[in-house]
């Protein structure tokens, strides 16, 4: 039941901002700027697509070494894919990680690597985010000038470092407490962390694969930019677009959406795209998103499993 009603608070977020962002658009004039958009920059799209999926399926092999738990190449992209699937095609309140999860369960992994990888690699992700968006934070200032925004990129970064020590620290609390389970998972979580994020061969690259990511997402939207005719450059793209990726991380939607356009229109606009060219592009990048996931489905069906067996959990460590 508390799934349920987390799931219809996403959901109605999504569906209260996208009609928010979408009350001014001329539908009619956007279709007809979809419909007459060339097929390359589509086809650009998909291709950069594929090495954001190729980028964050070694990053998260890094991490999985890490823990000694490495699976092959091939198996590590089928299970990332599958769980894009779930993520942009079937949000629930079975997600994509509770799904990778268990598909690297099921490989005979273990709980534990299945469970941590996955978190650190998120951790990663998100950290190699940050930084990206504190990189290119010089070259946002002159646009929001005075706006107490400009603090908060920073503080973010000084807080997810914060962060990352204290789950490093998770361990430290008194051994009669270690005969409660969910300690005793706390404690594996904060050994692992020291074994990725304090062996800079692993955590290194991991992060920077983060960055390599979501720069491609910003050409990605660059190239889909192009195709609709939006006067707007690939500098402008890259400062832009990690900030708007970064606020749809937070979890108050389905999939991001509605969130995205929302951050998309006050992002661009700083730029001097108008708000219904940032719509448009915003829309035709989540419909991308959920196409190019699309053959997830097929590598979920042959895997034969079923979206029960996930719901019901793994076993215990």
């Amino acid at each position: 039941m508390n799934q349920f009603l987390s799931l219809a608070l996403k959901a109605g977020v999504s569906v209260g901002l996208i009609w928010y962002a979408t009350r001014n658009l001329d539908f009619a004039s956007a279709l007809d700027r979809l419909f007459s958009m060339p097929v390359w920059p589509l086809a650009l799209a998909a291709a950069v697509w594929a090495c954001v999926l190729l980028n964050n399926t070694i990053r998260w092999r890094i991490v999985m070494k890490s823990l000694a738990a490495a699976l092959p190449f091939g198996q590590t992209f089928r299970i990332l894919y599958i769980g894009i699937f779930f993520n942009q095609v079937l949000p629930s309140s079975v997600g994509g990680d509770a799904v990778r999860m268990f598909l690297v369960y099921k490989t005979g992994a273990g709980v534990r690597p299945a469970v941590n990888s996955i978190l650190l690699e998120r951790a990663a992700t998100l950290l190699g985010l940050i930084l990206l968006v504190v990189a290119t934070q010089p070259l946002l200032l002159p646009r929001i000038g005075d706006n107490p925004a400009r603090f908060a990129f920073p503080i973010l970064a000084a807080a997810a470092a914060a962060g990352i020590a204290f789950v490093m620290l998770l361990d430290r609390f008194p051994p009669a407490m270690k005969k409660w389970r969910i300690f005793r998972g706390i404690a594996t979580l904060a050994e692992d962390a020291r074994r990725f994020f304090l062996k800079p061969e692993y955590s290194l690259p991991a992060i920077g694969l983060g960055v390599v990511g979501f720069s491609l997402i910003s050409l990605l939207t660059y190239v889909l930019a192009l195709g609709l005719d939006i006067d707007i450059s690939l500098a402008d793209c890259l400062v832009l677009i990690p900030p708007v990726m970064l606020v749809t991380t937070i979890p108050i939607s389905v999939a991001g959406w509605g969130v995205r356009e929302t951050a998309m229109v006050f992002a661009l606009g700083l730029a001097g795209v108008g708000e219904q060219e940032a719509v448009l592009l915003s829309l035709l990048l989540g419909v991308l998103m959920v196409v190019v996931a699309l053959p997830g489905a097929l590598l979920w069906l042959r895997s034969g499993h079923r979206r029960s067996e996930v719901a019901a959990g793994m076993p215990r460590a």
